[in-house]
């Protein structure tokens, strides 16, 4: 299947899915941005110290928060009590709390047109339940925040040709 090379309109930020252990998580509603950085280190050259040099320095991803309206499903419970277990040593394979998560993302028609993997995530924030207001109107959300190592774009995923909308003109 070839790709689309003609498409012009965005992504909607409404069409996603988040799966990890192969599984894609149901309810999620919501989730913060993928984000990386790098910092900049200055160097001055010894007889050219007119000008700094401008360098990369450490790379850092900054964590992302998921959000899940509360149901019976407690994926993310049982994902974020394997931290608590790794804290007290219980377990006998300290890494089982890491999981690689993959971000899949859909054009207008639902075909899957960009995923991202975020690799050795883990729990670092786990709110099983939010502020409670008889008076309120809203649904209960479950948030749970993920640290992990490094994120990249799955080169292999693309949009089928003549799925999505065309440029004009």
């Amino acid at each position: 299947m070839s790709a689309s090379t003609n498409r012009f309109d965005p992504y909607r930020n409404f069409r996603f899915k988040i799966k990890w252990d192969g599984v894609y998580v149901a309810g999620l509603s919501k989730m913060t941005g993928l984000k990386r950085s790098t910092e900049m280190t200055e160097w001055r050259e010894a007889g050219e110290n007119i000008v700094a040099r401008k360098l990369p320095g450490k790379t850092k991803y900054e964590a992302v928060t998921l959000e899940a309206g509360i149901t019976y499903d407690t994926a993310f419970e049982d994902w974020a009590n394997l931290v608590n277990d790794f804290a007290s040593h219980s377990r006998t394979n300290l890494g089982d709390f890491r999981k690689n998560v993959t971000l899949d993302i859909f054009n207008e028609a639902g075909v899957k047109a960009l995923s991202y993997n975020l690799y050795r995530a883990w729990v670092a924030d786990y709110q099983a339940v939010p502020d409670l207001d008889a008076s309120a109107n809203a649904v209960a959300i479950t948030t749970v925040k993920l640290e992990y190592e490094w994120f990249e774009r799955d080169v292999a995923v693309v949009e089928a040709a003549g799925l999505g909308p065309a440029r004009i003109g």
